[in-house]
């Protein structure tokens, strides 16, 4: 569908503008709320969303697809076994033609590249529902949580446990953004790749207890993530110790949070006591990329909503 506008695509974190992520947030609790209160709300009537799996998911799928439908939207599914991406069609092919049918799309795929090559020919704005360096939906939607529960980010710190994965690449992108400090703490051989980093904004900490140190918030991932099941064993070895646990959270500000972006394997990166404790959100968490979600696509095909009297940009 051709516009007049730039095309604004969230590939990373760092697609947007701290005044952009602010008003996506604001429009995230205000619509949020418009669903709380079973208020019909309905402004991507005739609009279709386009899900495109390379990656199996429960919440990503969920929370768009549902998401779309709650905005008076379509959204259609589609995996590789259903799509000629299945079966070698180039992704730039791909991206010519779904951009053709549909309002936006989203991509949940494994590089970083091929979302890229994507968006750079598609139509419509292309959201990043995860890849293998980057997954900033789920930034969105902790960042979001914690403002629900603590105020504003900025100039407090996250304390990070857990391998470098793509959680951690987009939580340094939002430390940049936002102006948070973050404590990092991974195990040895599963390192940052700094060639994937913009910021100076984080502390590197061997011992992981020490990078719970006052914190505001704790948060870690799986010990091992899809695509690498064969590591598991070795992974459970190289991670012993990385556990966030109650000792850890005692080390953490006395309001400190916890969140886990799930599935979470209890007894290996979060003990029980700890993710079903009072200082766990992470159903509040996983909520919110619905809330997010549907004011990120929001903001993508109708810009910013202007006060009552006011036309969208």
């Amino acid at each position: 569908m051709s516009t007049t506008k730039p095309i604004k695509h969230f590939l990373q974190f760092s697609d947007f503008t701290l005044a952009e992520f602010e008003y996506v947030i604001e429009r995230a609790a205000i619509i949020k709320r418009k669903f709380k209160s079973y208020e019909i709300y309905h402004p991507l009537i005739d609009r279709t969303l386009v899900m495109v799996f390379e990656k199996n998911s429960t919440r990503t799928r969920l929370s768009f697809e549902a998401g779309m439908h709650q905005l008076g939207g379509a959204a259609i599914y589609l995996n590789t076994r259903d799509s000629q991406l299945g079966r070698g069609e180039p992704v730039e092919d791909a991206g010519q033609v779904m951009s053709r049918m549909c309002d936006i799309i989203m991509v949940r795929t494994f590089g970083q590249e091929i979302i890229e090559r994507f968006a750079a020919n598609s139509r419509v704005p292309v959201i990043n529902g995860l890849t293998n360096e980057h997954h900033p939906c789920q930034v969105l939607a902790d960042i979001f949580t914690f403002v629900e529960h603590r105020g504003a980010i900025a100039g407090k710190t996250v304390a990070w446990i857990g391998d470098a994965n793509n959680m951690l690449y987009s939580w340094l992108q939002a430390a940049e953004v936002f102006g948070f400090h973050l404590n990092v703490s991974t195990p040895k051989g599963y390192d940052i790749d700094h060639s994937l980093v913009s910021t100076e904004r984080f502390t590197f900490f061997d011992n992981p207890s020490d990078a719970c140190e006052g914190a505001h918030l704790v948060t870690t991932d799986v010990w091992t993530s899809m695509g690498f099941e064969k590591e598991n064993a070795e992974r459970l070895q190289a991670f012993d110790g990385f556990m966030v646990d109650a000792s850890k959270m005692a080390r953490a500000a006395a309001d400190a949070l916890f969140m886990h972006c799930l599935p979470a394997h209890r007894g290996e990166e979060v003990s029980a006591d700890v993710i079903d404790g009072p200082q766990s959100v992470v159903w509040d968490e996983a909520e919110n990329r619905l809330h997010v979600q549907k004011a990120l696509i929001e903001y993508l095909l109708l810009g910013r909503i202007e006060p009552a009297g006011h036309a969208p940009d």
